[in-house]
């Protein structure tokens, strides 16, 4: 189908809706939705919570009845079938929609072009594929997980110029400005898990939460005492976290990842001990990611040090890089990114693909997949 100027603009609309579910989605998708006719919009929505209306729905709302003959753009294609919510397929086919526009087929088994055909044989014209490469970027984690039954894997670096992460004597704070350290509030929020190690934990005495008063996107959070709180997941295979840290200080779920259980300790109810196998006498990492892949988590910020980081990209189980470059240099002796087997060949070193380098206050961050 040829896709006019004025549709790229309602999907491109559409598109901008369904950001606004970012942070409370999880583990749903982020779907926006708008209703046209004689060439005005009557009606938008986005998907704000699982369990809640679809994008669809609340699209018919606004446009109260008036959806006769409408053309409907959706970032995913419409559901077809009864969860939490009806079909939204059978929403548009009762509010007579003449035509709907998906930038995707949803990969959802229990959709997977059912929603589309559902609405071809009600007499509805569909066509997909409209600015679907900015469609899939909305839900990485979704789309992974419906494709591949693995969560989405970001991880977070924070270098000088010269590539350190920290002095000699491990004092790291802070490297960047905090501008970028609101910004990494922003990808947490967007998460359903933060994943990180106990060295993380101990040395930094690191909350790993999000924290409502360097939130930036005030607008997108109606309150932001009840900002979703992403999953805290914590590598321990030591035990060597104890419930006094301010890792527990803050009531939200915690997933503490070891190989033998603690004993010593009296946890908090929200915090969950799992024992995962071993490989190399360590925490086997493909089974951690595995285990959190039947946790409804769909997208894992990895926040960690060089060890645990370096680990994850020598056993290729990161998806995006996200590093955040300071104007500064530590020179010699500083700490490296990661922590991973010598290289003694050009040939082995990994490419990766920069999608891409915004400045971010003072500070540059650069966005790499692997090629």
């Amino acid at each position: 189908m040829h896709f006019t100027q004025a549709d790229h603009e309602y999907m491109a609309l559409a598109i901008e809706l369904a950001k606004q579910g970012q942070y409370t989605t999880t583990p749903n998708p982020n779907v926006g939705c708008v209703l046209v006719k004689n060439e005005k919009i009557i009606g938008q929505g986005f998907h704000i919570q699982a369990g809640g209306p679809h994008a669809e729905v609340h699209a018919l709302r606004e446009a109260q009845g008036k959806t006769q003959g409408a053309t409907a753009y959706v970032t995913l294609e419409p559901c077809s079938h009864y969860g939490r919510t009806p079909p939204c397929a059978k929403g548009l086919i009762d509010a007579g929609v003449k035509k709907v526009i998906c930038a995707m087929v949803d990969p959802n088994p229990q959709v997977a072009g059912n929603g589309i055909k559902m609405l071809e044989q009600a007499g509805i014209e569909t066509a997909y594929g409209l600015l679907e490469h900015e469609a899939r970027a909305l839900n990485k984690g979704f789309l992974k997980k419906m494709e591949t039954g693995k969560p989405y894997v970001i991880a977070k670096l924070a270098a000088s110029l010269d590539g350190k992460t920290a002095l000699q004597n491990g004092q790291s704070k802070w490297i960047t400005g905090p501008i970028a350290r609101q910004d990494v509030q922003s990808f947490r929020a967007q998460s359903c898990a933060v994943l990180s190690g106990a060295d993380t934990v101990l040395v930094d005495d690191a909350k790993l939460n999000v924290r409502a008063s360097e939130f930036k996107d005030f607008e997108l959070v109606d309150n932001l005492a009840q900002l979703r709180q992403p999953i805290r997941v914590i590598i321990d295979t030591q035990n060597r976290l104890h419930p006094n840290l301010s890792l527990f200080s803050q009531e939200s779920k915690i997933i503490i990842l070891r190989t033998k259980l603690d004993k010593q300790h009296q946890w908090p109810h929200f915090v969950e001990q799992v024992c995962l196998p071993e490989f190399k006498g360590k925490l086997d990492l493909h089974a951690a990611i595995e285990y959190l892949a039947t946790q409804n988590i769909n997208q894992v910020w990895l926040e960690a040090g060089a060890t645990l980081c370096g680990a994850m990209h020598e056993q290729k189980l990161i998806d995006e890089y996200i590093i955040y470059m300071a104007p500064k240099i530590i020179g010699e002796g500083g700490r490296g990114l990661f922590k991973s087997s010598v290289l003694t060949e050009m040939a082995q070193i990994p490419e990766f693909k920069i999608t891409e380098c915004v400045q971010v206050g003072t500070d540059i961050r650069i966005s790499a997949t692997t090629k």
